[in-house]
């Protein structure tokens, strides 16, 4: 099972795709509570120059709400990251697989639940 829900936009502007996914999540009902500029952060840490790449954490506070009231520790595993990063091409959106992360979590009521963030967020990416 894949573990994101993927698109390639080829030729993009990596700050460009960045607006429009925020644009995007905002459509669906997310806003962005983190952001991690993992370029940044790697250079300033260790030394290191990669391509842009960037973690924007992301909460539906409905659904955060319904989760957190079934499972209460399920904040460990929240928000749900959007990773942008610059590939050969273009920018590569990638959001995780709420599914695919809860599995090991033994909850039909928070699976139902995992399953309509799923539907949002592929809407989200497909949306960019």
């Amino acid at each position: 099972m894949n573990y994101t829900i993927d698109c390639l936009i080829e030729g993009a502007d990596f700050e460009d795709i960045d607006a429009r996914t925020r644009i995007a999540l905002g459509a669906h009902g997310f806003g962005v509570l983190t952001e991690i500029d993992v370029k940044a952060t790697m250079k300033k840490k260790i030394g290191v120059d990669m391509e842009p790449y960037r973690i924007l954490g992301a909460c539906n506070p409905t659904m955060a709400h319904q989760a957190i009231g079934m499972e209460p520790k399920i904040g460990a595993m929240l928000p749900c990251n959007v990773i942008l990063r610059r590939v050969e091409g273009g920018v590569e959106v990638s959001a995780i697989d709420p599914v695919a992360s809860m599995q090991a979590i033994d909850n039909e009521d928070l699976h139902a639940v995992a399953g309509q963030v799923r539907a949002m967020l592929a809407q989200v990416v497909a949306d960019i």
